[in-house]
């Protein structure tokens, strides 16, 4: 029984890209219609689906283009399958340490955001005759100029808080 095949247009839509983009995909060797219809379609079976898959995987690896025909060529250039899955394995081991690095970075900001808006939460109870300036500095309680944290004192004029020694408002010190 012959596979399914499907034009380019269906393909588009099957995996949310453009039909030009399929066309760049193409262009660059990262695909391959298996043939072309009578009417001159480029048409695919379901193995290029699963191809524009992984390329859609690989930029959001943060891969461009360019880096993923290069990752492609190299891989189908190795001599054999253990040694070019030994470089798809390097890449993606290079790749888990930056996404885990990416991850910790992302939940440092996610706390310290947090506590931006806690404390924000407290300045809507503050005199309304405060100005900025005077902001980051008040003495309204939970307002502990030590522990403002740096998403709010980074609005603050260095020279209004002087009672607070530099070093001091690292976001390690609030937390």
């Amino acid at each position: 029984m012959e596979e399914k095949q499907y034009r380019v247009g269906d393909l588009a839509k099957a995996t949310g890209k453009t039909v030009r983009a399929l066309h760049l995909y193409e262009e660059m060797g990262l695909l391959q219609p298996v043939s072309r219809s009578a009417g001159g379609y480029r048409l695919y079976t379901a193995e290029a689906h699963a191809r524009v898959r992984w390329i859609s995987r690989m930029q959001d690896m943060g891969f461009s283009l360019p880096e993923i025909q290069e990752f492609l060529q190299s891989w189908e250039a190795s001599a054999n399958g253990p040694l070019g899955m030994g470089r798809v394995r390097a890449v993606f081991e290079a790749k888990l340490a930056e996404t885990r690095d990416a991850v910790t970075r992302l939940r440092a900001l996610e706390r310290e955001l947090q506590a931006s808006l806690a404390y924000l939460d407290l300045c809507g109870t503050c005199e309304p005759s405060h100005t900025q300036k005077d902001c980051g500095c008040c003495e309204q309680p939970g307002h502990d100029p030590a522990r403002t944290p740096d998403l709010v004192s980074g609005l603050a004029r260095p020279h209004s808080r002087p009672d607070v020694p530099l070093g001091h408002l690292t976001a390690e010190g609030n937390r």
